[in-house]
């Protein structure tokens, strides 16, 4: 795409050579910057371009066309936030635009937070560099050859990755006629070559395939949740399927990631927030205070006196969200929510969120927590409602009922009466499991379901309802991309604004 190319083939080109094992995300650091034909030579080459196209995802260190975009998966919570019934404002907000849907394409706050074809343009022609080179670099040691055959597997799935949440953002419902985005397999050398958007069947065909090939590449392994593994790759094919309507396939891939990773308990579903223990997850992001996913909502307190400060609120959670859950019973409220006494005493909002608090106030690691990209009770979740639409109550109800008892103390089960009691209960049960994971518009999205705002959620009340299946429910394409590529299609309801 062609705000990719505006970078420099040297800098997308760049080896990272490490004093310690190319795997460590923590340890990514640009020190060098090969262009050309020298900079992938060596198995050691194109993983260290894997490794930067991770990095992508991770941080944002590299500069970018728009300086101040968001340029990791952080954007996916923020977007999925802000403009759906998961959040409220608080003490300031500069994006009010979007939490009250008026923004346009060329709005300011758009293009500081929501421009996720900037990240992943990038990660898709790092790894289409990666696959392009990886048959005839060098290999060196003889660990090489199967070395080999993992990269090309992780690039592949970061590929698809990508792509797929491209179509999240910037396209309708899937339809195989509808409109989707460049599926970019080759990398990115010409300048001066443009892309148009292609139809949704030949879109998802890469992905598809992509994954399939990726499968029986990566490892078979949860050793490292940084890297890709196949578990995380059933997981995607899963997510996909659901977005595709493809129940049957859903079902089966995300049985496979339950088989393979089990709910936790209740004591350690906590310390997954804590980043005490990874259970149920299969791949995460990790954040160090480079990137405080935490600061999106409160920035960092100061200390007064011996005594906490906390930082200015930006964002709260709705009162919607807040009240859908048990608070005595209920697991997750404990381990997502705080109705912080500190702020009470101010007079300021107190009820707020805990879920990317880190390591607590005023400390170190305070707001920094490793982002779950995906986790077993999404596939209970995903396989639930596959269930459902296939007409299988009784095992759409297993599924939900298992995990509102991981979930909730002395919860008794129950019986789903018909698909729409169904479909009802397990978006109401996604809506508390997932908060703020980066899901919930979507699937207000892919439902064709309104977001209701309460009241005191809503800022006015033209902000209170946004109708199913409204244009804002797909972004923009910014006015820099549509002025750069003279193929691009601009989504509907946003060319005149």
């Amino acid at each position: 795409m062609d705000l990719i190319k505006k970078v420099t083939i040297a800098a997308i080109c760049t080896i990272s050579y490490f004093l310690i094992s190319c795997s460590n995300l923590l340890d990514i650091r640009d020190t060098d910057y090969i262009g050309g034909e020298n900079a992938l030579r060596t198995v050691q080459d194109t993983e260290s371009l894997l490794i930067a196209a991770y990095a992508a995802l991770q941080d944002r260190a590299v500069p970018l066309p728009v300086p101040e975009t968001v340029t990791d998966y952080e954007m996916n919570i923020r977007y999925n936030g802000i403009l759906s019934d998961e959040l409220k404002t608080a003490e300031f907000s500069s994006l009010n635009t979007m939490h009250e849907w008026t923004f346009a394409f060329d709005d300011v706050g758009l293009r500081g937070n929501f421009m996720p074809n900037v990240t992943y343009y990038r990660v898709i022609d790092r790894v289409n560099r990666v696959l392009f080179a990886l048959p005839n670099v060098i290999a060196e040691a003889q660990t090489d050859e199967a070395r080999r055959q993992l990269i090309r597997g992780e690039a592949l799935f970061l590929r698809a990755f990508s792509h797929f949440e491209l179509f999240r953002c910037f396209c309708r419902n899937y339809d195989p006629n509808g409109l989707g985005m460049p599926y970019l397999d080759q990398p990115q050398f010409n300048p001066q070559e443009l892309h148009a958007r292609i139809n949704m069947g030949e879109y998802f065909a890469g992905i598809i395939s992509d994954l399939e090939e990726a499968k029986d590449l990566v490892a078979n392994n949860l050793n490292n949740k940084a890297r890709t593994n196949r578990v995380t790759v059933s997981a995607l094919q899963a997510r996909i399927a659901l977005y595709m309507r493809n129940w049957d396939q859903a079902v089966v891939y995300s049985t496979e990631y339950i088989n393979a990773l089990p709910l936790a308990n209740r004591e350690r579903f906590i310390d997954i927030w804590t980043d005490q223990n990874t259970d149920e997850v299969s791949w995460q992001l990790t954040r160090t205070t480079a990137n405080r996913v935490g600061n999106f909502l409160r920035s960092i307190s100061s200390t007064s006196a011996g005594q906490a400060v906390l930082g200015t609120l930006t964002w709260v959670p709705s009162d919607k969200l807040w009240n859908a859950y048990d608070p005595l019973n209920d697991i997750r409220f404990e381990a997502y929510f705080i109705d912080e006494p500190l702020l009470s005493r101010e007079n300021r909002y107190s009820r707020i969120l805990r879920k990317y608090n880190g390591s607590g106030y005023a400390t170190t690691n305070e707001n920094v927590a490793h982002i779950k990209v995906f986790r077993t009770a999404e596939m209970y979740l995903i396989r639930a409602e596959s269930s459902a639409e296939l007409g299988d109550l009784a095992n759409a109800s297993a599924d939900l009922n298992s995990l509102r008892i991981a979930r909730i103390i002395n919860f008794s089960p129950v019986s789903l009466s018909s698909r729409e009691h169904a479909i009802d209960e397990i978006l109401l049960e996604r809506f508390k499991e997932l908060a703020l994971e980066g899901h919930r518009f979507w699937d207000l999205k892919r439902r064709s379901m309104p977001v209701t705002r309460l009241d005191s959620d809503a800022p006015q009340t033209t902000s209170r309802i946004l109708p199913a299946d409204n244009f804002r429910f797909v972004l923009p394409i910014p006015r820099w991309e549509m002025e750069a590529n003279i193929l691009m299609e601009q989504n509907e309801g946003y060319a005149s604004n």
